[in-house]
Order: C-alpha cells, then sequence, then structure tokens
C-alpha cells in the first residue's frame, strides 16, 4: 500500500479506511491532499483485494473544508492558474463518486465547507450527533461551486439553497433530516457499530454485481433520458444474467447455498 503524505491509508479484512491526516489544522485539504484523494480513489478501482472504502478523519475532525491559507495563496495566482486548481478538486470529487468500490464516510468533529463534498461523494454518509456541518463559503464571500453537485444530489435543491444561502451549522441528528447524511447516531462506537453491519451486507453481494450497479446507477441518473433508459436497462440485465458472476448467485440461490464470494 502506498505511503502518502496527508492520509493514511489501513486495511483489514478488505476494507481500506481512507485517514485525512492532518489534523493539527483539523484535516482541511489543500492541493497534497486533493491531489492524494484523487489518486488513491482512482487507484482502488484496480486494486482486487480491497472492496470497501471507509473516509475518516483523524482526530478531532472529519475535515475543516479547504485550508484557507492555500486557498489565499491560490487566489492571488493568475485566472488560468486558478481555474486549474480548481479543476482539480472538481476531479477530487469525481473520483470518489465515480469509484467502482461501496465508499463510506464517517463524519465526527467539524465538516465544512468543501468536506461536504467528501462526504456527499461517497454512497453512503453517518455522522455522530455531535458533529457539526456548515456550507459555510457564502460566509467568506465566495460560493460552494466544486461540491454543489454532489450536495445537491443529496439534499435536492431547495435544501442546497437552505444550507448554501444561509451558510448556516447544523448538527448530527439535522444533518440526517437533510439527507446530508444518511443517518445520525449518539456516538462513535454506535456508528462504527452501524458501518460494520453495512460492510457485513456489502461482503454478502457480488463483487462485479455492486461495481455494474453503480454504474447503472450513474447512468441512470446522470446519462441516460427516460427513453433511453429502457432498452439500456434491458441490455444490463441479459448482460449480467449471462456473466459466470449471476449464473454462480441463481445457481446458489436455487440450490439453497451461500455464492462463491460469501467465505
Amino acid at each position: 500500500m502506498k505511503t502518502y503524505n496527508s492520509l493514511e491509508i489501513t486495511l483489514e479484512k478488505n476494507v481500506a479506511t481512507v485517514w485525512m491526516n492532518r489534523p493539527s489544522v483539523h484535516n482541511a485539504f489543500n492541493d497534497i491532499m486533493i491531489a492524494e484523494i484523487t489518486e488513491f480513489f482512482e487507484s482502488v478501482n484496480n486494486e482486487p483485494e480491497i472492496s470497501v472504502v471507509v473516509l475518516r478523519g483523524r482526530e478531532k475532525s472529519f475535515c475543516a473544508g479547504v485550508d484557507l491559507n492555500w486557498m489565499r495563496d491560490v487566489a492571488k495566482q493568475s485566472y488560468e492558474d486558478n481555474f486549474c486548481e480548481s479543476k482539480k478538486l472538481s476531479k477530487c470529487f469525481y473520483a470518489i463518486y465515480t469509484c467502482k468500490k461501496p465508499t463510506i464516510a464517517m463524519v465526527h468533529g467539524v465538516a465544512l465547507g468543501g468536506a461536504n463534498g467528501l462526504l456527499s461523494a461517497c454512497d453512503m454518509a453517518y455522522c455522530e450527533d455531535s458533529a457539526t456541518f456548515s456550507l459555510s463559503e457564502v460566509k467568506i464571500g465566495i460560493v460552494p461551486a466544486c461540491i454543489s453537485p454532489y450536495v445537491i444530489k443529496r439534499v435536492g435543491e431547495y435544501g442546497a439553497k437552505d444550507l448554501m444561502l444561509t451558510g448556516k451549522r447544523i448538527k448530527g441528528k439535522e444533518a440526517e433530516q437533510y439527507r446530508l447524511v444518511n443517518k445520525s447516531f449518539e456516538s462513535t462506537e454506535k456508528m462504527e457499530e452501524q458501518v460494520n453491519s453495512v460492510i457485513e451486507l456489502l461482503r454478502t453481494s457480488g463483487p462485479k454485481a455492486i461495481s455494474h450497479c453503480k454504474k447503472l446507477i450513474y447512468d441512470v441518473c446522470n446519462v441516460l433520458s427516460f427513453d433511453e433508459s429502457h432498452d439500456y436497462t434491458a441490455k444490463v440485465i441479459a448482460d449480467i444474467r449471462a456473466s459466470d458472476e449471476g449464473q454462480e448467485g441463481m445457481a446458489a440461490f436455487l440450490e439453497k447455498r451461500k455464492p462463491n464470494w460469501v467465505s
């Protein structure tokens, strides 16, 4: 497993945990962390020993958003350089969103500004009740641009207006009500129990079926018109039924046994 400067990667039972590791600044991200998150999530697609990816923050917080010292320096650069850095940030969120492996964010402490893009780009997100969320960009005269496609997918247009225009701070249970996270828990232990139960469910699903399902959802939500989806989805299920994994899964069900991907 590659060593990174701002990330710590742990691997246990085919689950890779990506720890954002800049605790002195509450794991605020800069150009180095952005590049490293992008590289990891792109590379993990080709790692057969990794079946699930969990995104967390070391010590007191999940992530305090962008490192303002870095952002201030970027803002002083030419427009072309500024635009290039912004594209790298967009690429980071896209790498998480399009990862072929299931992705789970676990949030504690604070999730400010761009941190909400990180958690929103994950397939599932959980938090502690005490966690603090804010789309605070408007408070410093900017906008949550690169994270907006992912946050809006989670909370919808009017939820996004409420959170993005006011920049207000909310706690875990309110984040759950907005659907910014799937569920909020009273403690780290309860959150970890939930994530472990989700991982166990994922272990019983066909690995290739999970990747195909993620692509199916992506295409139906982002690429195809409703009319185009008819033939597309029919072709997908026909292809998967005929695949080795599909054949094994159906045979295992009919024979009342576990499929070969379940240990």
